[in-house]
């Protein structure tokens, strides 16, 4: 008889102990469903543009599949300069300050293996993207959580980076427009965390990905203020503005000490990006401003209906100045968040993602992504709608 054995005692225990992606739960679940509606993930439906996709059949014909260099195509790393200095007043150079991976997840990844000693703090603000607090501590780095206010629509707040803040904090991870809640930081916000970081002798990781998609004002990036050039790692990709999720690729623009650690994580853990990915993003910078702004255009639009919306049921919401994702408040229903999102769920086929899911400061919101059709927010907007009074009904 065969000895009977636990595979699980094999897995380390930093990694039992880390949670599965609340998002892909409930992504998993709506795809089980007849006629559900999902506005759980953040992918553009939006066709990524022809021209593109044009690229990669060109690259294709001509045989461009072999490696590239670690650092990314030369002419891909060309292109992000000129981008970069001119949607974001910085300047890289594509010799050696700049560096192309698979999205920005890997690029993250390798940024923050690249700088933590084990037991270093990395500070991010929160309600976040769900892989940030894993990622810290994936790299053996000790996350260190900032509370973003609801009454300030979750925008940056230095008084809170302050009361979190504790010795042993050698980086700040920001996201704006950020992921979940659409909160942005103004110019003058950014001033204040740039003044705190120099204060402390910190690095900035900002992680922009979202930086198009900005619906009011103006997008600046830390990097781009005076003194923190040296002590910023900017990092961006083409998923969100330009369609591109499956293409997985993105960047990292920072000094040269800096981007030689990422490069040396980077080619030992996957070698290069893919090389017709590459030859897309190219196209992509060159030539697809204007479908960028057609497709921000068509989330504006979606933006509005579906806050206004989200309110008219009870959801209070507010306005989100960037992204594709809304943020409302559920806890009008006496629910947690994870109990609200299976209930919307199984009563109205409609997916949201539980706002714990992005941390415990996300608890009483959900987030509703409105990256999908008009006519999809529409029927879903409906469906919750009559779920919620039904539900507030038999109370």
């Amino acid at each position: 008889m065969e000895e009977s054995i636990n595979p699980s005692k094999f897995v380390a225990k930093h990694i039992l102990d880390i949670p599965r992606s609340g998002i892909r739960a409930f992504f998993a679940i709506a795809a089980t469903m007849d006629d559900a509606i999902s506005l759980g993930i953040g992918e553009p439906d939006f066709v990524t543009p022809w021209h593109i996709r044009e690229a990669a059949i060109f690259a294709l014909e001509k045989g461009k599949t072999s490696y590239t260099d670690n650092l990314g195509l030369k002419r891909l790393r060309n292109e992000i300069s000129k981008y970069v200095e001119k949607n974001y007043s910085v300047s890289y150079n594509p010799e050696n300050e700049i560096v192309v991976g698979v999205g920005v997840s890997e690029i993250l990844d390798c940024t923050l293996r690249a700088i933590i000693n084990p037991g270093d703090m990395i500070m991010y603000h929160e309600p976040c993207f769900v892989s940030y607090s894993p990622s810290i501590s994936l790299a053996g780095g000790i996350p260190v959580a900032i509370k973003t206010r609801p009454e300030d629509n979750f925008s940056f707040n230095i008084d809170e980076m302050k009361a979190a803040w504790k010795p042993g904090c050698k980086a700040i991870l920001i996201n704006f427009p950020t992921n979940p809640t659409g909160g942005v930081a103004s110019r003058k916000q950014l001033e204040q965390l740039a003044a705190f970081v120099k204060e402390k002798d910190m690095l900035v990781i900002s992680d922009e990905i979202y930086s198009e998609l900005t619906y009011e004002g103006g997008h600046t990036s830390i990097a781009s203020l005076p003194g923190m050039r040296d002590r910023s790692v900017f990092i961006h990709g083409f998923s969100k503005a330009f369609a591109m999720t499956g293409f997985r690729i993105g960047y990292a623009c920072a000094p040269k000490a800096i981007i030689e650690g990422i490069m040396k994580i980077h080619q030992y853990e996957v070698m290069c990006a893919p090389i017709i990915s590459q030859e897309c993003a190219i196209e992509a910078l060159k030539n697809g401003k204007s479908d960028m702004e057609k497709m921000r255009d068509q989330y504006m639009r979606r933006r509005d209906f579906i806050v206004r919306r989200f309110n008219e049921m009870g959801l209070k919401c507010h306005l989100p100045s960037g992204t594709f994702y809304a943020f409302p408040n559920v806890s009008a229903f006496g629910m947690n968040s994870m109990e609200f999102a299976k209930c919307v769920l199984n009563s109205a086929k409609v997916a949201i993602v539980p706002g714990s899911a992005f941390g415990p400061s996300g608890e009483g919101y959900a987030r509703a992504s409105f990256s999908t059709s008009l006519q999809n927010l529409i029927k879903a907007a409906d469906r919750m709608e009559a779920a919620l009074d039904k539900l507030s009904a038999g109370k």
